[in-house]
């Protein structure tokens, strides 16, 4: 009688997601949760006379800049007979729907309505729904939640009176090695990766080749990870070129903005390359980054360089990224939304664990009406970032 064998895929139950982790729409704990949060919906540059269609948190947006200069992000339905505004023709004073005629300012006032007697006697009555928008680090940021909570958008320091000759540039990117601009799946799947030091010795290393450094493509001596009174921190130590070990630490902010110190750093060290994870929909996500840079940095795409066999990530076939998958194929291959019921996190999973313990807690204070970690609502609220390139070791830090 031969063994009957075990562990085989046949019978296995579908699998299934944290809904409270992964979805962002409005109504849903997560949702609700990052829309206590200004996010980036675009670059400056992209907000023009010619309105353009933004996605943000699962919800259809129009944004646009009027002619006087100001950005304004409105519902994409007139509120007259639901024309798009995507059609709509930019002025002075704001975006007149293609329809009617009806003419709204940047915060949904109803200016004029032509087909109305007096242009609308009553055009004060209606309103067009409407975003809080500010514009900061070459980015246009928009808060999507409660008015009643609008927090304070915050400065960096890292990015605020910028030492010469650095200067601060937006990017709107997927991955640092490359990928599409807008990835295919969860924005969880990305943002956990930067808590996750010990994939960079795989994927960037063992498999892809150094793509980020050297440094970062060998196998630490340690990690530890630590909560901050504005998320957490990921600490990696290592052996320096002289034998002494040395700490380098990438930072969340939460909910959704990382530091990870490599490419904009400034002269003390710290990481100066800020950059939000932003989720489109469930589904699909966009990372924002602004960074203080040198000026012959201005033009330079680290998604061109030549870091898989001798090709960038763009120049690969379907064959190319079977042999050499980079963050993108890691996290974009584990499907739109990942499986968390078949997942077995071990020990080096510790910084994935604690961002989700984190993430939990936030949601059930938004829940609870309170306000979530990292929310100021008054102020002038100014991170300073921990964020920093491979230093000597303090003397004193937690067990790994």
């Amino acid at each position: 009688m031969t063994d009957v064998d075990s562990g085989t895929a046949y019978g296995l139950k579908p699998g299934s997601y944290d809904r409270d982790l992964v979805e962002v729409g409005p109504g849903t704990p997560g949702g609700e949760l990052l829309r206590r949060y200004w996010h980036p919906v675009a670059l400056c540059e992209e907000a023009t006379d010619l309105p353009k269609r933004i996605r943000v948190l699962g919800e259809d947006r129009i944004l646009f800049r009027d002619g006087r200069g100001h950005p304004g992000l409105l519902y994409p339905r007139c509120c007259h007979r639901g024309a798009s505004l995507y059609y709509g023709k930019v002025e002075k004073s704001g975006i007149r729907c293609c329809y009617h005629g009806w003419l709204f300012d940047t915060q949904g006032h109803c200016l004029e309505q032509p087909c109305e007697p007096d242009v609308g006697r009553k055009r004060h009555q209606v309103r067009q729904p409407w975003h809080p928008v500010e514009e900061r680090y070459g980015m246009i940021f928009a808060y999507l939640g409660p008015p009643e909570r609008k927090p304070v958008l915050p400065h960096y320091d890292v990015l605020e009176d910028v030492p010469e000759p650095l200067r601060v540039r937006a990017t709107s990117h997927t991955l640092q090695t490359g990928g599409p601009e807008i990835m295919p799946c969860n924005w969880v799947q990305t943002y956990e990766n930067v808590v996750d030091p010990l994939h960079a010795p795989v994927v960037h290393g063992m498999i892809s080749g150094p793509q980020l450094g050297q440094r970062l493509a060998a196998m630490p001596d340690s990690v530890f990870f630590e909560e901050t009174e504005r998320g957490m921190t990921s600490n990696i130590v290592m052996k320096g070129p002289d034998g002494t070990l040395q700490q380098a630490v990438v930072e969340l902010i939460f909910p959704n903005v990382s530091l990870v110190p490599v490419g904009g750093v400034r002269p003390d060290g710290r990481a100066a390359n800020v950059t939000w994870t932003l989720p489109l929909d469930d589904t699909h996500t966009k990372l924002f980054s602004a960074a203080a840079i040198p000026p012959e940095m201005a033009g330079f795409d680290s998604t061109r360089m030549p870091v898989f066999g001798g090709k960038n990530w763009f120049e690969l076939d379907e064959e190319g990224h079977q042999r050499h998958p980079g963050d993108y194929e890691a996290q974009a291959g584990q499907g739109a939304i990942t499986l968390h019921s078949e997942e077995h996190l071990v020990s080096s999973d510790r910084g994935v664990l604690l961002f989700r313990k984190l993430y939990r807690r936030a949601i059930e204070a938004a829940s609870s009406g309170r306000d979530p970690i990292n929310v100021a609502r008054t102020g002038d609220d100014v991170v300073t970032v921990q964020a920093r390139r491979f230093q000597p070791l303090p003397s004193a830090r937690p067990d790994a």
